[in-house]
């Protein structure tokens, strides 16, 4: 028997709070789950700052990855299995894509990514492709498969199929994301009836498709994830903490770069700083490596990033008000800019605009960026048919981008009178005066 088609003597399992179970039988997912590589995943949480909002969302990248590859498991051994539409070969390729496909992701996920302008996915791809453990793992397959793999991950694998049961407008990735958040965060918003949109997908040629049956629940399924980006993964509590974390970092590597000598020295950020970051120095990071730096740097000399360090770790987070980019309102934030200077905080550092934005769910519309394929529905009579040609509901939200935006500035800071009473009393005015639209 070949590696690639090796059982486990006995099937082990994982306790899932989402899937009940996760079931693994073949030798090459269990080798791969005991790679260093993915083992750096439980110290990854899946919602990055979250936890200091929604306390329960303490979950890792590491659970997820797993819930990903046990719906892909699902689909493919329970649903798709003996269908002619369906190549049993691309099997193993679809389990190991699924299971690493969030393998890059560093910490604090997409907040990092912003201050060092990363891809989790180009790190996901480096650590299938290079020397590492979990590329080891993947060459015993066979020599060209993790480049397979990677091309999963890419987006840019020849069977579209593949690539689409990881990463379209309704995947494994998403299905298992938006049911592990809504638990480990308590709300209602991402529960969906998954277990009927397994049961109604269809392999076909290029994408998966779903019987006109099941269209009701990815209806649901549209709309829980709707729910999930505005009251949870956007959440402005969230956010506030983002900009603290982003702001750390960013003051960090300003101080190295001005060769501030810091107590702490950063040592782990180095290369980061330096933009000469190697993939070993990357596996290095995770969160608890960071969240040391942020607990040494509260004694620091400099004072922003004591503070910032401080309200980050001890939950003393920015206030917000809403904000529309419109020109009365900017004009209002260059006032405030020069105001904060007079006051004697750094508004690069306090007073800060975050924007939001998603995409509930969009057709195809060739040449646009970030072009997404439609989810498709299987007419009775085997046609093919657009989903919001079909949903009045998904219909009504097609195309449609909501943006948010929040001005977020240090509340107590201004609430301490002790020092330019005058000026501080004219910024909370001026932050709370609604501009005439």
């Amino acid at each position: 028997m070949t590696y690639a088609n090796e059982k486990l003597t006995e099937e082990k399992v994982f306790k899932d709070p989402v899937h009940r179970y996760v079931h693994v039988r073949d030798k090459v997912i269990w080798d791969l789950i005991g790679t260093a590589e993915f083992q750096r995943l439980r110290r990854i949480k899946q919602l990055g700052t979250t936890y200091l909002t929604f306390h329960g969302a303490e979950h890792s990248r590491f659970s997820h990855s797993l819930g990903v590859y046990e719906i892909i498991r699902r689909i493919i051994d329970d649903v798709f299995d003996g269908r002619p539409e369906w190549n049993s070969e691309e099997r193993l390729l679809c389990l190991c894509s699924a299971l690493l496909h969030d393998l890059g992701h560093g910490p604090f996920s997409h907040s990092f990514e912003k201050v060092f302008h990363l891809d989790h996915e180009n790190f996901t791809q480096l650590i299938i492709r290079e020397d590492t453990e979990v590329n080891r793992v993947l060459r015993k397959v066979g020599q060209h498969f993790p480049k397979q793999v990677a091309e999963v991950i890419a987006k840019t694998y020849e069977n579209k199929l593949v690539v689409g049961l990881i990463s379209s407008q309704i995947d494994a990735d998403r299905m298992d994301y938006l049911q592990r958040d809504a638990y480990y965060t308590g709300v209602s918003y991402g529960h969906f009836d998954m277990e009927r949109i397994l049961r109604v997908m269809r392999p076909r040629e290029d994408q998966v498709v779903i019987k006109q049956s099941g269209m009701h629940a990815v209806e649901d399924y549209i709309m829980s994830r709707y729910q999930m980006y505005w009251q949870v993964y956007f959440h402005p509590v969230t956010r506030s903490a983002e900009v603290i974390l982003t702001k750390i970092l960013h003051r960090a590597m300003h101080l190295y770069k001005e060769n501030y000598s810091f107590k702490s020295p950063p040592v782990h950020f180095y290369s980061l700083f330096e933009n000469k970051l190697a993939l070993a120095d990357y596996l290095k990071l995770d969160e608890g490596v960071i969240l040391y730096y942020f607990q040494a740097w509260q004694e620091e000399e400099d004072a922003i990033l004591r503070d910032l360090c401080q309200r980050f770790l001890n939950r003393n987070l920015f206030k917000y008000v809403e904000f529309n980019p419109s020109n009365d309102e900017m004009t209002k934030l260059i006032e405030l800019t020069k105001l904060f200077n007079e006051a004697g905080i750094d508004p690069e550092y306090y007073l800060v605009v975050d924007s939001s934005s998603d995409l509930p769910y969009d057709f195809y519309r060739p040449g646009e960026e970030e072009e997404r394929l439609p989810i498709q529905l299987l007419m009775a009579n085997e046609q093919i048919h657009e989903l919001s040609r079909e949903s009045a509901i998904v219909e009504a939200i097609s195309g449609k981008r909501r943006t948010d935006h929040k001005l977020y500035f240090p509340q107590d800071l201004l609430e301490d009178r002790s020092s330019n009473p005058n000026i501080k009393k004219k910024i909370t005015e001026l932050l709370y005066t609604k501009v005439k639209s």
